[in-house]
C-alpha cells in the first residue's frame, strides 16, 4: 500500500540517535553523505554499508520501516544499475548487439545503487530520529551566518521541514484517493498503457487540489498565528553539546579516515 511508505515521518524513541544534538545529527548525516560518494571501491562500498548498519542498529527503528522507506527509489535504482550494467566501456565480458557488459560497468552498476540505498537510509535515519521543530531549530541555526547576506534563513527552514513533513502526508492523501476511485469503479489495473493513464490522471487531479489546499490552509494558520519568521521570535529549546555528541563525531572521523585508508589501498 503507498499509504505504508513512511519516509520522512519522526518515530519516538529512547535510542542514543534520539538523544543526539539535532545540529550535531545534520552535520554527521552531511558528512555520511560525502562519505557515500567517496568509497569508490569494494571494499569501501562494503565499509560504508556496515557502518550505516550499525547505526540502523542504534537507532533502535525496526528494520521493515526501513525497507519501506526504500520502496520509493526501488525503480530509480532498477533503471540506473541497468544504465550503468549495460552501457560500459573497455574490454567486454559479455557483448551482444549496443550492450557491452564490462567489469567496470559492473563495478558502476553496484556502486550506483549501494550509493543510492545509502543516501536513502542515511536521510531516514535522521528524520526518524529527529522531531520535525527540531530539525527546523536546527537548519536555521546552522545557516545562521548566511543572514549576513540577507538571505531569510528562517523561512528557508521552514519551507525545508513542511516539505519533509508532507511527504507521508501526500502518500497518505494519494492511497485514500485511490481507494475512493477504487471504490466508485475506477479500473486501476488496466493492461493497457493508455487506460492506465486515463485512470490515473483524475488521481493526480485530485492529489494536486488536494495538495494546494492544505498549503492555503496552512498559509492561513501561520498568518492567524501572526509567523514572521525569526522576528523577534524566542526559543523554546535550547540545544546544548554533550558528551554523547563528542562521541559520534569522533565515531564519524574515525569512520572517515578508515574509508580514506580503503580507497588509497585500491
Amino acid at each position: 500500500m503507498i499509504g505504508d511508505v513512511v519516509f520522512g515521518q519522526y518515530l519516538p524513541g529512547e535510542s542514543v540517535l534520539h538523544k543526539l544534538d539535532p545540529r550535531i545529527k545534520i552535520l554527521l548525516s552531511i558528512a555520511q553523505i560525502a562519505l557515500v560518494f567517496f568509497a569508490n571501491s569494494y571494499e569501501s562500498m562494503a565499509f560504508m554499508a556496515a557502518q550505516i548498519l550499525i547505526i540502523l542498529i542504534l537507532s533502535k527503528v525496526g528494520f521493515k520501516l526501513y525497507l519501506k522507506s526504500l520502496r520509493v527509489i526501488i525503480l530509480v535504482a532498477t533503471i540506473t544499475s541497468l544504465v550503468n550494467l549495460f552501457c560500459g566501456k573497455g574490454e567486454g565480458l559479455f557483448t551482444f548487439w549496443i550492450i557491452n557488459i564490462t567489469k567496470d560497468s559492473i563495478k558502476n552498476s553496484i556502486t550506483s545503487v549501494t550509493r543510492i540505498v545509502c543516501l536513502i537510509l542515511v536521510s531516514s535515519i535522521l528524520t526518524f530520529t529527529t522531531l520535525p521543530n527540531d530539525l527546523t531549530t536546527a537548519t536555521e541555526r546552522l545557516m545562521k551566518p548566511l543572514k549576513f547576506l540577507r538571505i531569510p534563513v528562517s523561512e528557508i527552514a521552514m519551507i525545508m521541514t513542511i516539505a519533509l513533513r508532507f511527504i507521508p502526508t501526500l502518500f497518505e492523501e494519494l492511497n485514500k484517493i485511490i481507494m475512493a476511485q477504487k471504490a466508485r469503479g475506477a479500473n486501476l489495473e488496466a493492461k493497457k498503457l493508455n487506460d492506465k493513464i486515463r485512470a490515473f490522471i483524475p488521481i493526480v487531479t485530485l492529489l494536486f487540489v488536494s495538495s494546494f489546499r492544505r498549503a492555503y490552509e496552512l498559509s492561513i494558520a501561520m498568518e492567524c498565528r501572526c509567523y514572521r519568521g525569526s522576528e523577534n521570535r524566542t526559543r523554546m529549546r535550547m540545544f546544548k553539546i554533550k558528551n554523547l555528541d563528542v562521541i559520534a563525531v569522533i565515531f564519524t572521523i574515525i569512520c572517515a579516515c578508515t574509508l580514506i585508508s580503503l580507497n588509497l589501498r585500491q
